[in-house]
């Protein structure tokens, strides 16, 4: 109530957001613009924050939605001049690391995962097993290029090519983002190869601003009395009670799948 008493000076308040799970454009619980813009907005519209805290943990993914999450964080922070803290906690990796680069500076635990700045494309062949059970796959298009990287055909050189140039502009993109937020830190240029590296590495390159926790952190910051409020999206009524749908079993376990890249 401190804060609407006049003449009472309240404490600093930090609005704290979570970013946690895999970067999607669909999928229940998935990162994406359409579901934490909302929580961006309220955290930092609410109460006059004196800061920002993003809870990072996560191992990529979309990087369009990356983008769009990146920018958001980035347009709210220079509209209302509040400076944004990322804290990396198990990872920040690829997307992941995209959305703490959006940050002013960025801490992590000396054990977190950081990096694979690169862009990864993955998938099946089913060419074998439709043999096996007699299938036939039948396909027709107008444009000579709508079929292409079909999992139910056998690849074809001029596909793989033309996706491997994809990969590299998105690459590009991604390096450029990198380098216009962090170019200036960066211990070696040599840092886009996809590699990943543990917190205390990170540091050394200058992937990361140093080594620690957000709240010890904030509280450094901004002193002892400073007020956590924490910000996320709402989960819907079925959720709340503990239902589960099998949808959402098959994206925990490829969410799980992302993490076990990295070890985690």
């Amino acid at each position: 109530m401190k804060r609407f008493i006049p003449f009472v000076k309240s404490e600093p308040r930090v609005a704290v957001v979570r970013l946690q799970g895999v970067i999607s454009a669909s999928g229940r619980g998935a990162l994406n613009a359409a579901s934490v813009g909302p929580v961006l907005e309220r955290a930092f519209r609410r109460g006059k924050p004196v800061a920002v805290a993003l809870l990072i943990n996560s191992p990529g993914g979309s990087p369009v939605q990356s983008a769009l999450i990146g920018a958001h964080i980035r347009s709210l922070s220079d509209e209302l001049s509040i400076p944004v803290y990322a804290f990396v906690e198990d990872v920040a990796a690829s997307g992941g690391y995209w959305l703490a680069s959006a940050a002013d500076e960025i801490w992590a635990d000396a054990a977190s995962i950081v990096g694979s700045i690169g862009v990864i494309s993955s998938g099946f062949g089913m060419v074998g097993l439709l043999e096996k059970i007699g299938v036939e796959r039948r396909i027709y298009t107008a444009g000579k290029s709508k079929s292409t990287n079909d999992p139910f055909l056998p690849e074809k050189p001029a596909d793989v090519k033309r996706l491997k140039v994809l990969l590299e502009q998105m690459h590009d993109v991604f390096k450029e983002q990198i380098d216009s937020r962090r170019g200036d830190k960066l211990a070696d240029k040599d840092l886009f190869t996809g590699e990943y590296w543990i917190g205390k590495q990170a540091l050394e390159l200058g992937l990361v601003d140093g080594l620690a926790h957000m709240m010890p952190k904030m509280r450094e910051q901004y002193g002892e009395k400073v007020n956590f409020v924490r910000y996320g999206p709402k989960k819907p009524l079925l959720r709340r009670f503990g239902a589960q749908l099998l949808g959402d079993a098959v994206e925990k376990i490829e969410e799980r799948g992302e993490f076990a890249r990295f070890g985690l």
